[in-house]
């Protein structure tokens, strides 16, 4: 079998029948090795370097115009047809289908996990990783530190949301492990880990953030794909 899409003449797929994964391990990144691994869906990853701007090379723009990480590339898509697939959520909401776990076929808890991967998307991700850049790269340097303070506070705000939802509950959705857990993982761990944010944002108040992230880290699946593009 082979594939016919530009990406395979500079990221060529030794298993050709397989899910292609373009990744790094970025907390976006992260969510689409953790859900393959999670899923047991057979798949071939493929490391972006995105420091060496390889997510704008003319092979990975034709996957993904957007130019970043993840994108995948599934030989056998809906109906049998070959589909290539980018932005992190929209990859987790496919292969969740795909393989019919984590999430609910219920329809109310189906939007409502939906619902929580939008929260990270569009609150969570960019809040925590605006902090990231103001707290420990190249925004520490500015002298008017009113936007680390900002994202330092909204950051806090979201994991209180978060703390809130985990206080009665042992996954984002309940009793089950979903989709809305494996968006947010990857993002608390780097918020503390790689960000060292921990203080800025008091997190050891989150206590329920602290036992949910612990027990999603230590999940075997998790901890494959936190790995899956890091060589």
């Amino acid at each position: 079998m082979s594939i016919d899409h530009p990406i395979f003449a500079r990221w060529p797929a030794q298993h050709p029948d397989r899910i292609q994964l373009f990744s790094a391990p970025t907390p976006n990144g992260v969510k689409a090795g953790i859900m393959l691994e999670e899923t047991g869906l057979a798949y071939e990853p493929h490391r972006i370097d995105i420091m060496a701007n390889e997510s704008h090379d003319p092979a990975f723009l034709a996957l993904n115009p957007n130019g970043k990480i993840p994108a995948i590339y599934d030989p056998a898509g809906p109906s049998g047809k070959p589909l290539a697939l980018f932005e992190s959520g929209a990859i987790l909401l496919y292969l969740a289908d795909k393989s019919g776990q984590f999430i609910s076929a219920d329809p109310n808890m189906r939007y409502e996990t939906i619902q929580w991967v939008m929260w990270q998307m569009g609150g969570v991700g960019p809040m925590f990783g605006q902090l990231g850049f103001f707290h420990k790269f190249a925004g520490r340097e500015y002298e008017d530190k009113r936007p680390r303070d900002r994202y330092a506070a909204e950051s806090s705000r979201l994991l209180g949301v978060l703390d809130a939802r985990l206080a009665t509950r042992e996954w984002v959705m309940g009793a089950d492990y979903s989709i809305a857990d494996i968006s947010l993982l990857g993002w608390v761990r780097n918020l503390i880990g790689f960000y060292e944010a921990r203080e800025i944002v008091g997190f050891d108040r989150f206590t329920h953030v602290q036992r949910w992230l612990e027990a999603g880290l230590a999940r075997p699946a998790v901890q494959r794909g936190l790995e899956v593009t890091a060589a």
